[in-house]
């Protein structure tokens, strides 16, 4: 059997995992996800250990996961992401180096946090990149979380890069394309060239996803509405199924459950923060919008995105980039996976 990796991703909603085998043609070979109880989870948090290594064990067993290392995915609007600019240097010491350099930009002392940097260019001896940093403490609750469901966490990945990984597969060569992921709570905006996370940010965006409405019924929210069905789309190319435009500007419906105050607000924070990168990078402006996370089969959001934004906006989920020994189980899955599923794929990380 050919070896497999496994992505692993722990949100307020449940715990999500892909199993995918390594190599040039990357496939999916089990995949699943367990609901966690109201409090369990949060924000890339664990608060009931016990809940969420039930989970996982139940995870494994029902989808049929058979190995026992994985990357762990974390996503929160805890994690600091930003650009930084320093003096050139080998690796090594360059991480003996950052805990004192950028101390005055992180929320807590350097010492307790997890810190790297994911370089992007080089001009002279100053190479440009993303300073990641993190709560040690919490990075570190996870990891033992996962240990005491008795599987053993090989590496701790930022999910956006897992994302950027897995659009650099549909990408063109020299292409800049930003990817936007949609979740519960927390979305991802990631630009990428030539395979290179050249922007990535995380941002905070209460989304009425199937997960959070079935999370509402789960513990008697019985006020919490119901919704449409997903988006009408045309038929899928290989970079996913395309979205089909609305037509005049603004006339997208929003979804029962979603106000359209709701539904603005989140476009134009995501449409923000592409300007945002725009500005700063004329030299390689965007050229397409790839979707992806269950927030993206929300009625209203991606089409009021696609009404905003100058520029292509495609749906996108991981059958666009693996193959998969078995189809998925709701257009959620697809989108949700994608990122998931990318965390094991080799390369930077």
């Amino acid at each position: 059997m050919a070896k497999t990796i496994v992505g692993l991703e722990i949100t307020e909603e449940g715990v999500r995992a892909a199993e995918v085998t390594t190599g040039k043609t990357p496939t999916i070979v089990a995949y699943g996800a367990v609901p966690l109880p109201a409090g369990a989870a949060k924000d890339s948090e664990v608060f009931d250990t016990d809940a969420v290594v039930l989970a996982i064990r139940q995870l494994w067993s029902r989808a049929g996961i058979t190995a026992k290392k994985v990357v762990l995915g974390i996503g929160s609007r805890r994690i600091l992401v930003r650009d930084y600019t320093t003096q050139a240097m080998r690796p090594e010491l360059l991480a003996q180096a950052l805990p004192f350099q950028v101390q005055d930009l992180l929320p807590v002392p350097a010492d307790q946090a997890v810190l790297d940097f994911y370089p992007v260019s080089q001009d002279g001896d100053q190479v440009t990149g993303l300073l990641v940093a993190a709560v040690a403490e919490t990075v570190e609750d996870l990891v033992a979380t996962v240990s005491g469901a008795k599987i053993d966490v090989e590496v701790v990945d930022l999910a956006p890069f897992a994302l950027a990984r897995a659009i650099s597969r549909v990408a063109s060569a020299g292409e800049t394309v930003a990817a936007l992921h949609l979740g519960d709570h927390t979305s991802y905006v990631v630009v990428v060239q030539n395979g290179i996370p050249r922007f990535v940010r995380i941002i905070p965006a209460e989304i009425m996803t199937a997960a959070v409405r079935a999370h509402a019924e789960a513990v008697g929210d019985a006020d919490a509405p119901a919704f449409d069905e997903v988006l009408e789309t045309v038929p899928s190319t290989a970079d996913g199924p395309r979205l089909r435009r609305s037509g005049a500007r603004g006339t997208a419906q929003p979804a029962a459950g979603m106000s359209r105050s709701a539904i603005d607000d989140i476009v134009n924070r995501l449409g923000s923060t592409l300007r945002f990168y725009g500005d700063r990078s004329l030299d390689a402006p965007v050229t397409r919008v790839l979707l992806s996370g269950a927030g993206a089969a929300v009625d209203g959001i991606p089409a009021a995105l696609s009404a905003s934004l100058p520029i292509p906006v495609q749906i996108i989920g991981a059958s666009g980039v693996f193959d998969s020994r078995r189809g998925f189980d709701g257009p959620d899955d697809d989108l949700n996976l994608i990122t998931t599923a990318a965390l094991a794929l080799e390369g930077d990380r």
